[in-house]
């Protein structure tokens, strides 16, 4: 008995200039995501298979043509000019469905990783995971959460050869002597991989998607993820140069809070970011150069580590140091120590609560002495639910020296929670004033409370403005922010009068 299908969702992707529709569709106890391919008769899929050769042979590829999205680009605009020539000629009644979809195909075969392009091109899509070729392949989907798709890989030595492909494009390789790969697309998703017999169902391959139009202050703020009032504190702590943690577990959103935060810095500070991988994406006005580091050759050699990049970075000036998540003792203390020096620092730790936070940072494996804490002015904790699918920050704090500890002549630090989440009611009140944050910015800055509460409420009232008027993009976000510290009363007039935002965003 066929079971009926429910159709949740359909929804168009476009890639490579064709339109191609996906079906999420339950299907008895199965909720499946369905690539909506056009069907080929036997007839015309030998005749196409005969034609494929002709247009292999017709593209000369080199292997550094394909380090670059722009070279790859080239070469499928040839490839669809010899494929169009060559399929009017041979079959010229051919479906133009079919034609599209067959060339695209055959380019993806050639230039990229076959199915899972299509999987790639969709926006909705966090993850793409291949377990084994004895299954389908299954993705994590925004709005769906994880769905298998009607797509199979075709064998094993299939999955091999799109790690092969993957890891040669970066100038690694991996075998069975060397079975895993962390690694990133020319597309600057993440990829890992791991040949079998290590992975014991068979070879494996999880995609993390890099975000083609990421998150800004405006979506946060819509989606409820974190308040404007909240958003002001943290753009007031990173515009007078405060150093500030951001906390969390697993897929919390820690990289993208610290992505959405990075436009609050001036245009005329450089910033040095340390990544693993490309994660962070800043506006094109911001003073900002990216480092990732590297893993060593099959022989252990060229490596790169985060260390050897954070003492790096202290050679070339940097106004502001952006770095991924603190791992080792060695790491934090250099860290730390630029803090200590007069950088300002941002970074990520994992960790669910400001208590766990300094709990982490004070024990092995990072295990830096409590002292060094009052560097960090800002402790940032991101939450997932995942039963309700959404991501809040969960408290926003700061390391207060412990009274009873000063007494003992040993200072230990412990959280002062200024706003919490109430998962009740999804709000984020204030729990407790500020002790460290406000006397810092005093000291530092001259300004007093009534100073400081007049500035957040203005931060709060462009961030308000900005969501009202649907300013989102990560370059319109930015232009916006470059105005403010170029001429900070023409955006205040504008936001206090209300205006349109052409006047802030056209030249």
């Amino acid at each position: 008995m066929t079971t009926k299908e429910k159709v949740i969702e359909k929804y168009d992707i476009e890639y490579g200039g064709i339109k191609t529709q996906i079906k999420v569709s339950s299907e008895g106890q199965d909720v499946v995501y369905k690539i909506i391919i056009p069907h080929i008769d036997v007839a015309t899929a030998a005749l196409l298979d005969d034609i494929k050769d002709k247009l292999i042979s017709s593209v000369e590829m080199e292997g550094d043509e394909l380090q670059t999205e722009e070279a790859i680009e080239t070469l499928k605009k040839n490839f669809k000019e010899n494929a169009d020539t060559l399929l009017s000629e041979e079959l010229p009644n051919l479906d133009k469905d079919i034609k599209n979809h067959f060339v695209l195909s055959l380019l993806n075969e050639l230039l990229g990783l076959d199915e899972i392009e299509f999987f790639l091109s969709d926006p909705e899509l966090e993850e793409i995971v291949i377990n084994s070729a004895s299954e389908p392949i299954r993705i994590y989907h925004k709005k769906h959460g994880w769905l298998k798709t009607n797509i199979m890989p075709k064998s094993e030595s299939k999955i091999q050869n799109y790690a092969n492909t993957i890891a040669r494009r970066i100038g690694r390789e991996i075998t069975t002597l060397n079975p895993l790969l962390d690694a990133h697309l020319v597309s600057k998703d993440r990829a890992n991989a791991i040949l079998s017999p290590i992975s014991s169902k068979g070879n494996t391959i999880t995609i993390r998607k890099f975000a083609r139009d990421p998150w800004t202050v405006t979506d946060f703020i819509k989606n409820k993820t974190v308040t404007s009032e909240l958003l002001a504190i943290m753009w007031l702590a990173i515009q007078y140069e405060m150093n500030m943690i951001v906390s969390g577990g697993t897929a919390s959103g820690k990289t993208s809070l610290l992505n959405i935060l990075m436009p609050f810095i001036q245009p005329n500070h450089r910033i040095l970011s340390i990544e693993d991988t490309r994660e962070l994406q800043l506006p094109s006005f911001l003073y900002w150069c990216p480092l990732v580091t590297r893993e060593p050759n099959p022989e252990g050699k060229g490596e790169v580590s985060m260390l050897d990049l954070l003492i790096n970075t202290l050679r070339m000036r940097p106004d502001r140091i952006i770095m991924g998540e603190v791992r080792k003792q060695r790491e934090a203390e250099v860290l730390f120590e630029a803090m200590h020096t007069g950088h300002s620092v941002y970074c990520t730790l994992h960790a669910d609560t400001c208590n766990q936070t300094i709990t982490r940072l004070t024990n092995p494996p990072v295990n830096i002495p409590h002292s060094m804490l009052d560097s960090v002015h800002l402790n940032v904790v991101m939450f997932r639910d995942r039963r309700r699918g959404i991501r809040r920050i969960f408290e926003l704090g700061e390391f207060a020296p412990d009274e009873e500890s000063l007494k003992s002549g040993q200072i230990k630090y412990k959280p002062n929670i200024i706003y919490g989440w109430k998962a009740k009611d999804d709000t984020m009140p204030m729990v407790n004033e500020p002790i460290r944050l406000f006397e810092e910015l005093e000291r530092h800055t001259g300004l007093d409370k009534k100073d400081i509460k007049k500035e957040l409420d203005m931060k709060k009232d462009i961030l308000d403005w900005l969501v009202k008027n649907e300013i989102r993009q990560v370059e319109q976000v930015g232009k916006v922010m470059n105005r403010y510290y170029m001429d900070k009363d023409m955006i205040e007039d504008v936001v206090t009068k209300n205006k349109t935002p052409k006047t802030v965003l056209e030249d």
